[in-house]
């Protein structure tokens, strides 16, 4: 009789000859989806623990549990049909300085790994008023086109949301000052705040999950890199109501589980093969808080149905240099509600958030093939103090459409988490749009607007106060309807190689 070698090995890496196993059944665990087993799940990962390492197993079943801590050399593995769920009961969950954990908290510890085709369901549904929206504050909307009317839902409901929580469990999985961690093929679903935190690691590998949070979820982010290292995410789909992926740091003082406070350089990050979907930031390089961010690689990804496609955002000392990104199609579009972003395909700013820091800088990105579609711009926003230095857009194909919601959210720039009064402001809207930058190479870009009717859109390529800025192979205009609009437009720059066959009506430099 012949014998698939495959099963065999299988065999013997559930009984324990390929490494030991922990069956949660075991250590007394119910998957009847009512008992919590919090305490049998964390049985059964301390005896895998003590005696080494080796692989706990969560077979079919529903099981509910609140907050788990995993250890070094641990493996859980979902078999398919296991659904660890969240407690729908807030105090089933650990305490921490006023808030709680989430379902998984890891920390200090190296070689852990969560893969299998089950599910980790994090019940977020529960912790959210569903039937009402957050309202966006009058001071925010001050400055806006639409003054007090900015981003409001028509015909009344909640539009796009966010929807408004209530106390809820913070991050889903935790992982801090931990080495060497692999996330493979698992189901992630319904996180009631941010799904999945590195903070401080170093060696991340997180490949072909799917994590999908409700979409009308706050800060239902995907997955967030704090001060981290060397990290791939590759071959995922993350659809999450807050940013799908952001790379970031924060502060001394910040007290949110997981946190340590540390700063140091990030470096060595790889985003490839992933589809993303936001409310917010597809993709997010940087916040308020934040450290040095270097080699980040973004490739071969799409991004859909998204408020805002890729974001690079420089608010505090910290500097950001060699960011690449490739073969990358972007979706983009305007929203209801309080989300950040307004459409903008790549969104590049460097604006002050703190008024105590020395503001650190911006240098060497790259965009290289690049499929774009939008109800807003590409925007490329340097500041006197924090002038943007090398960024080249090549093959990039731009189609600026119409929107539904131009009315109540379009003509405007959001620059969130800069300091002072005016965050989200009305500007007229050129399709490429760049100010204070030293070194800006654009060619082969092909610009087309679609069904466009609001007269605040104008130029094909807008540029001021600039130096070094070179523009070849230009395809596109200015918007149709407009007549006072340009293929091209620079004010206030020096050393401008334009080449001759761009159709620019009129160029401003002094």
């Amino acid at each position: 009789m012949k014998i698939n070698s495959s099963i065999i090995l299988f065999y013997f890496f559930l009984s324990g000859c390929g490494g030991q196993s922990f069956d949660i059944l075991r250590f007394g665990a119910v998957g009847d989806g009512k008992t919590v087993n919090t305490v049998a799940i964390q049985k059964a990962i301390d005896a895998c623990f003590e005696n080494g390492g080796g692989t706990v197993i969560v077979p079919r079943g529903v099981f509910i549990m609140g907050t788990v801590y995993l250890k070094s050399n641990i493996h859980l593995y979902l078999e398919s049909g296991a659904v660890l769920r969240g407690s729908p009961n807030l105090e089933d969950y650990a305490p921490f300085n006023h808030v709680h954990y989430g379902m998984f908290y890891t920390e200090n510890s190296e070689n852990i790994s969560i893969t299998g085709f089950g599910q980790i369901d994090a019940n977020g549904d529960h912790f959210f008023e569903l039937d009402k929206a957050k309202s966006i504050p009058s001071e925010i909307k001050k400055f806006t086109r639409q003054g007090e009317n900015y981003r409001n839902v028509k015909d009344g409901g909640i539009g796009d949301g966010p929807v408004v929580p209530k106390d809820r469990p913070y991050q889903t999985l935790i992982f801090r000052n931990c080495k060497r961690v692999t996330l493979r093929d698992i189901f992630i679903s319904s996180a009631p705040m941010w799904t999945i935190l590195f903070a401080d690691c170093d060696g991340v590998n997180v490949d072909g999950i799917r994590l999908w949070t409700n979409m009308l979820a706050p800060n239902a982010d995907g997955i967030d890199l704090a001060s981290c290292n060397n990290v791939i995410i590759s071959n995922c789909d993350i659809r999450s109501g807050d940013d799908a992926i952001i790379i970031a740091g924060y502060d001394h003082h910040f007290e949110l589980p997981g946190f340590s406070g540390l700063r140091h350089e990030s470096q060595n990050f790889v985003i490839t093969n992933c589809h993303l979907q936001s409310y917010s930031s597809a993709i997010r390089i940087g916040s308020l808080d934040q450290n040095s961010f270097r080699n980040v690689i973004i490739s071969n990804t799409t991004i859909t149905n998204s408020t805002r496609g890729i974001g690079i955002f420089l608010r505090d000392e910290g500097s950001f240099e060699n960011i690449n990104v490739s073969n990358v199609v972007i979706e983009t579009r305007l929203r209801t509600g309080d989300w950040w972003g307004n459409a903008e395909p790549i969104h590049i700013s460097a604006i002050r958030g703190k008024d105590s820091v020395e503001m650190g800088s911006m240098q060497n990105i790259n965009f290289d093939n690049i499929i774009c579609k939008g109800e807003n711009g590409i925007l490329v926003y340097g500041t006197e103090e924090s002038k943007i230095r090398s960024v080249s857009f090549r093959n990039v194909t731009f189609e600026l459409t119409d929107s539904d919601l131009n009315d109540v959210a379009g003509g405007n720039i959001d620059l969130r988490n800069c300091l002072g009064e005016k965050q989200i402001f009305a500007r007229d809207i050129p399709g490429f749009y760049a100010q204070h930058i030293d070194g800006l190479d654009i060619e082969n870009f092909s610009l087309t607007w679609t069904g466009t009717q609001m007269p605040y859109f104008t130029h094909g390529i807008e540029v001021n106060n600039f130096r070094n800025l070179r523009i070849r192979h230009f395809e596109g205009t200015g918007s149709p309807i407009n007549p006072a609009a340009y293929p091209v437009w620079l004010e206030n720059g020096e050393n401008a190689d334009i080449e001759f066959n761009i159709r620019a009506k009129k160029i401003n430099i002094h």
